[in-house]
């Protein structure tokens, strides 16, 4: 195939995957801002507790699709890997419900509320199968619709309760329900497609994969989770305002890694796509960093005056997305090529962070300057790893 019907087409699919992803990222956005206004400062910091713990929990939904994606390049039909969804998503399920206890305790969050934040994870898993289908195929088309779907899926019911006066609790199992709804949807609108592997696909391959996508999202949580148990309850929610700055700039850019991700799969591709990916997110996350640097004055208008604290540090926030958007692409090409060892970038960067907001931050602003050089830290080297590896 020609480099420039390579370019092409790889430039249709970001734009495709990009326009579903704001899609998604805009209604998750809209849910913050009702949430924040009418959960009121503490309310808003559980809220946005369990909402990073649901998130770690939904790892093996990125590890599903990853891996689902993968296997299709390599040939497996989406039979075997539909199997490989719903066994995923069984584990998940039980895991939700053995750990919503002691994450209830972890967050001094109601063990109902910790529930339905939850038991989502499951539900996101089946999703993920069908994206990877559509990913793996280059059917990027389709798996922008569904992206925007799942996006106002999650957030329609959701805001719909918070209006009625819904506490976090019963907000996050309606976002529960919506959810599922698209995942059936998906399933139906996914057409089959069949496969010439011998050999059998275990979920030990998910496994593989989550421990590399959950070392990226501790990264990307631990900071709010922690923010939550040792700030006071104000602060705690200024850093969960804060904190969605980090989640623009590292959600923004996942259409590139989307896009070139099975081009990452095929090693006479690999080198190429993962130079462009982390050249393409890189340069996106400047942008986001400057522009949340220039916007800052507008978020009292835009969310209350009780938020006003927080505006000098947003580009902060916005830059620890930037790097964790750009750790993404290089795990991304990790997880395309069977190289999981490369997730000890994650978890050691992982472990000095926790280390350093335990010992030494006490404030909103040491909180995210910790994160961010943190992250920014293992950007740099999970780049100069892939480059030097590719």
């Amino acid at each position: 195939m020609p480099s420039r019907t390579v370019s092409t087409s790889a430039v249709a699919g970001m734009t495709m995957v990009t326009a579903g992803s704001m899609a998604a990222n805009a209604a998750s956005y809209l849910l913050h801002l009702p949430a924040s206004r009418l959960l009121g400062v503490t309310g808003y910091g559980e809220f946005a507790s369990l909402l990073a713990a649901q998130l770690v929990l939904a790892v093996p939904a990125l590890a599903v699709q990853s891996v689902v994606a993968r296997e299709v390049v390599r040939g497996r039909g989406s039979a075997e890997l539909r199997t490989l969804g719903y066994r995923s998503a069984a584990v998940v399920a039980v895991l939700a419900l053995l750990l919503a206890p002691a994450v209830a305790f972890a967050l001094d969050t109601g063990v109902l509320a910790t529930a339905s934040a939850l038991v989502v994870a499951p539900v996101l898993v089946l999703l993920a199968t069908e994206q990877g289908l559509l990913q793996g195929t280059a059917r990027f088309g389709r798996l922008s619709v569904v992206l925007a779907a799942a996006g106002v899926g999650k957030v329609a019911p959701a805001v719909v309760v918070l209006a009625f006066g819904g506490g976090p609790g019963i907000v996050l199992a309606a976002s529960a329900v919506g959810t599922a709804l698209v995942a059936i949807g998906a399933r139906l609108a996914t057409d089959a497609t069949p496969g010439h592997s011998t050999t059998t696909l275990s979920v030990a391959s998910v496994l593989g994969a989550s421990q590399v996508q959950l070392a990226l999202i501790g990264l990307s949580a631990v900071d709010l989770v922690l923010a939550k148990a040792l700030l006071d309850a104000e602060q705690a929610g200024l850093y969960a305002l804060g904190a969605v700055a980090t989640k623009a700039a590292f959600w923004l850019p996942q259409a590139v890694g989307v896009v070139l991700y099975p081009r990452m799969a095929n090693p006479a591709q690999s080198a190429s796509a993962v130079r462009s990916a982390l050249a393409v997110v890189a340069g996106i996350g400047a942008v986001l960093v400057a522009g949340c640097a220039v916007a800052a004055p507008l978020l009292p208008v835009v969310v209350g005056e009780a938020y006003a604290p927080v505006q000098g540090y947003v580009w902060i926030f916005a830059l620890q997305g930037a790097a964790l958007a750009v750790v993404q692409s290089g795990m991304l090409w990790a997880i395309a090529g069977n190289r999981t060892r490369l997730a000890m970038i994650g978890w050691i960067g992982l472990a000095v962070e926790v280390v350093l907001l335990l010992t030494v931050a006490s404030t909103v602003l040491q909180f995210v300057v910790v994160a961010a050089s943190v992250a920014s830290a293992c950007a740099v080297v999970m780049s100069v790893v892939a480059l030097t590896r590719a």
